[in-house]
């Protein structure tokens, strides 16, 4: 029998919202399946089940919110029983969105999930009186909802004001949403989860979870720091020609594009070791000055958020390794598959919205750090160079980099060296030499 508990999600983190199960009551799991997915304020993350067998119990809903090493599941072997409650020595403390589930089914509705016993109890049904459409005939949720409506139709049509002023705010007719109150009332929540409004209504849509953690974090570092911006532009032309010598090959060995993004990185990294103070915290009345370089990469979730996984003690890794290592962790981002450690002990952050054409953004430090380094568009532009005849113009690859910075511990002029050293990195190392023995595919510009 192994128990399935609410992991520890960061050394601060004391709590975690079960935001999902994969598997249901009685579903056969494997080592290593997907078991649920668990959000806190600094990841969403899925987490695998321990050990094979059976789920014989799930003991916390979806969207609950409960304490790091509550008992969340039991997962038992071929010969062995299913409980009836979790252990009472284990922490049970917990909070749920909605209403309260009990901490342990009877024997006799273990087939029956927590969110489903909640909703028959709301509606006032047994579960004899339902017909389950789930697999080898397991109520769902949608079931007793159905059943509810079947059994009390009046209720479902009456509508609170709040709803009411929802569903006019939202351009929705009440048949339109499905009510999941008792007796298939239609709540608030309900008319949240519907579809987008009609055209010409207004469209109300609900924060995601991993979204209000973002804009409480945003909020909290705005209130928390001095934020000031500094911007420099970048000459990318001795990058590009490198990019442009080596990039097919590089693909062609690597699986994945060569972008700005590793040469800015790396570059960060030398400066940062030359301008400590950058990769730093504020502590009680001091600057805290980290020697390891843990570089955060700021990834967006497809409108839903923002997290930012960490490349830690990123300087020890070579150009090819720190390119291979941010698609990986991006790419574990996307996915949900990053862990706990993977978004936490970040140093410095870099965000980098330059692939869509950006010119400059002030982005918002991401606490408790005190700088943050936002890497925007290159393009193809007129810039002076000098020549053994003089000055003259020329095509090149340029785009800004922009430090927000935190004006309580960083001055403005140890802002500004910084980023010219950043230019002058980017400008002056040997790259291709960093790159390896790839074959040149295609002359410098």
């Amino acid at each position: 029998m192994t128990d399935i508990v609410m992991p520890q999600l960061g050394e601060t983190v004391a709590e975690g919202t079960v935001t999902r199960w994969f598997k249901a009551v009685g579903d056969s799991v494997e080592r290593g399946d997907t078991l649920f997915e668990v959000a806190s304020d600094k990841v969403d993350t899925e987490i695998p089940a321990p050990s094979s067998g059976t789920l014989a119990a799930i003991y916390v809903a979806e969207g609950t919110t409960v304490d790091v090493g509550t008992v969340l599941a039991v997962i038992v072997g071929a010969n062995e029983e299913a409980p009836v409650a979790p252990a009472p020595a284990r922490p049970a403390s917990a909070r749920e969105d909605v209403a309260a589930v009990p901490a342990a089914p009877p024997p006799a509705d273990e087939r029956l999930s927590p969110v489903v016993r909640r909703l028959l109890v709301e509606h006032g049904l047994r579960a004899e009186e339902v017909v389950g459409t789930g697999p080898r005939g397991r109520i769902t949720r949608d079931d007793v909802v159905a059943a509810a409506r079947e059994r009390h139709p009046a209720a479902a049509a009456a509508l609170s004001p709040v709803v009411r002023r929802l569903l006019v705010e939202r351009g929705l007719r009440p048949d339109q949403v499905r009510g999941t109150g008792p007796g298939g009332r239609i709540t608030r929540r309900d008319v949240e989860a519907a579809p987008g409004a009609s055209p010409g209504g207004d469209e109300v849509i609900a924060f995601s979870r991993l979204r209000a953690r973002t804009a409480e974090h945003m909020t909290r570092s705005k209130a928390t720091s001095a934020h000031t911006l500094m911007a420099r532009q970048i000459d990318y032309e001795p990058v590009e020609r490198v990019r442009r010598q080596v990039g097919d090959a590089f693909r062609a060995a690597y699986g994945f594009s060569l972008t700005y993004l590793p040469f800015n990185a790396a570059a960060t990294l030398a400066a940062l070791r030359e301008f400590p103070h950058l990769n730093a915290s504020v502590g009680d009345q001091a600057l805290v000055v980290h020697h390891d370089l843990h570089l955060g990469i700021a990834v967006d979730l497809a409108d839903t958020g923002l997290v930012v996984p960490v490349v830690h003690h990123a300087d020890r890794l070579d150009l090819v390794g720190l390119a291979r290592r941010i698609r990986e962790l991006a790419e574990a981002a996307r996915a949900k598959r990053l862990s706990v450690d993977d978004a936490a002990g970040g140093t410095f952050t870099i965000t980098n919205p330059g692939p869509f054409g950006t010119l400059m953004t002030g982005a918002i430090i991401n606490q408790p750090q005190v700088a943050i380094l936002s890497t925007d568009g290159v393009r193809r532009a007129p810039v002076v160079v000098d020549t053994e005849e003089g000055e003259a113009l020329a095509i090149h690859s340029v785009g800004l980099a922009a430090l927000t910075f935190d004006h309580r511990v960083i001055d403005g002029a140890y802002a500004a060296r910084f980023l010219r050293r950043l230019e002058e990195i980017l400008a002056t190392r040997d790259w291709r030499s960093e790159l390896g023995d790839l074959p040149a595919d295609r002359p410098a510009l």
